[in-house]
């Protein structure tokens, strides 16, 4: 078997974005724009092979934590080549790997194109801001883009909780401490715990996994912090039902009323191919918290939020359907590809149809074409009449 790193330094040259190592098969898999290719030229490897070449990779403590979990996260670095995130698992008693790429380059905001509501938010004093999206929907990359953005513009001290570690951010503008999962803490709980000791103004939680660390993570955006976290939920509706049904039903309604105080927005994303085959293309639905928005989370109307965000236009909320329609319209990703993606296909089709135009602004192109007319079309008052007072009722005899 080839080393794990000239593996894993083929799979950066080939642009992919994961590495699969199987060992019952003794096969290799690349992912490349989310697309899984075997890499049939490379000989099949047995696991004995690859616990040997997993040994070289990892500490004595890390193997010792497999053996006795049969689980593993870790973060892995070739110097010159890329950052990755790794993880072990047993599946049939054949021990597997699978390694995501870590860019050194975190890209900016601009690059990846995101909604204008996430300039806002990172400008915040406080609050919580969740990022969602099924795994491999490019979470981490957007949030490493925004946390980079308040390192080089903001004199803050940013704290970040990982598992494990994986864009890394120099110090900038701000101060940054990033903790790693059983190095740097025991939990995410634990490192939540504590935090707020440690004089921080911006928080980011890689995951908000259990009910303590949502709870700590909601406290800590109350008691004056700008919170960042991500959610494995595909939509924002689904996200704020999420947090609200972890906990238990006599105490839903003092984290509804938290929730609705606390959230500033939730951006939720998906890849979606490029129709130049230049890679994927996120899309996002974006829920801005503005009043009406609080008053449903807080009355738990949730399912009208849905509503709202069609509507939102102008607050910058718009549904994963109307993104993927603006995509589709401005020739960035084909159709049929979009299709796969969007939550309503009846609704995506209706979209494609208007240009992907929300409600809110074919009620805006409805109103100005009224007001058109109405300055173009409608004649002109008459004047008073000679002699008569300009008076409402006033009847000539």
């Amino acid at each position: 078997m080839l080393p794990v790193k000239d593996l894993l330094r083929r799979c950066v040259e080939m642009g992919g974005s994961d590495l699969h190592l199987k060992s019952d098969t003794g096969k290799i898999y690349v992912r490349v724009h989310g697309d899984l290719i075997p890499a049939d030229d490379l000989p099949a490897f047995t696991d004995k092979e690859f616990l040997a070449a997993m040994d070289v990779l990892l500490r004595p403590e890390q193997v010792a934590k497999f053996q006795r979990d049969m689980e593993l996260d870790f973060s892995l670095e070739i110097e010159g080549v890329s950052r990755f995130r790794g993880n072990m698992y047993i599946q049939r008693e054949h021990a597997q790997a699978v390694f995501r790429v870590i860019p050194y380059e975190i890209q900016n905001m601009e690059d990846l194109h995101l909604p204008q509501v996430c300039y806002e938010f990172i400008e915040r004093p406080r609050g919580l801001v969740l990022v969602t999206g099924p795994a491999g929907s490019g979470k981490s990359t957007t949030l490493a883009s925004m946390i980079d953005r308040i390192n080089r513009t903001q004199k803050v001290h940013i704290m970040t909780v990982e598992d494990p570690v994986e864009f890394v951010h120099d110090d900038h503008v701000a101060l940054i401490n990033q903790r790693e999962l059983d190095v740097d803490t025991q939990s995410f709980a634990n490192a939540l715990k504590y935090v707020l000791r440690q004089d921080p103004d911006v928080i980011l939680v890689g995951e908000m996994r259990d009910l303590e660390t949502i709870h700590l993570a909601i406290t800590a955006a109350e008691t004056g912090h700008l919170v960042f976290a991500t959610l494995h939920t595909v939509d924002a509706v689904q996200t704020v039902d999420r947090i609200v049904d972890v906990f238990p039903l006599h105490s839903q309604q003092q984290i509804r009323m938290q929730l609705s105080v606390n959230l500033l927005g939730v951006v939720s994303q998906s890849l979606v191919k490029r129709k130049d085959g230049r890679g994927r293309v996120a899309a996002f639905e974006v829920l801005n918290a503005t009043s009406a928005v609080r008053n449903q989370i807080r009355e738990n109307k949730t399912y009208q939020i849905g509503s709202i965000i069609q509507t939102g236009s102008k607050q910058g909320m718009q549904t994963l359907d109307q993104s993927l329609a603006r995509l589709t319209a401005n020739g960035i990703v084909d159709k049929d590809e979009a299709m796969t993606k969007a939550k309503d296909p009846g609704e995506f089709l209706r979209l494609i149809q208007t240009g992907g135009n929300t409600l809110a602004d074919r009620a805006k192109q409805v109103q100005q074409a009224t007001n058109q007319e109405t300055v173009t079309d409608q004649p002109k008052p008459a004047g008073p009449v000679r002699g008569q007072p300009n008076r409402p009722g006033y009847r000539r005899e």
